[in-house]
């Protein structure tokens, strides 16, 4: 398993095969909105929707930005992970 980040996105490659992904496009100039996580049903399960949330999380907050969620699963992991209050979009500032 190999996790992949390119520009506002980070998938999960298994065996050559792209199984799950997060994307978190620019919404506003330094605001970051993660509006989809997926996860193929060979993998569910195992924690990966909740690795590449964190993932582009930790990458809104190297790139020095805020997030913001409209994906379902994105609000309940921040809501759980971050103590965020679950309104859509939910915005969190990132220290």
């Amino acid at each position: 398993m190999e996790y992949i980040t390119e520009s506002n996105r980070i998938s999960l490659i298994v065996e050559g095969e792209e199984m799950a992904e997060v994307t978190f496009p620019e919404t506003a100039p330094g605001i970051f909105t993660i509006n989809h996580t997926y996860v193929d049903d060979r993998l569910r399960g195992r924690g990966i929707a909740s690795e590449l949330v964190r993932r582009a999380v930790e990458e809104i907050e190297r790139q020095g930005g805020r997030v913001e969620a409209t994906c379902s699963y994105a609000l309940l992991w921040l809501a759980r992970n971050r103590g965020c209050e679950i309104t859509s979009p939910l915005s969190c500032p990132i220290p």
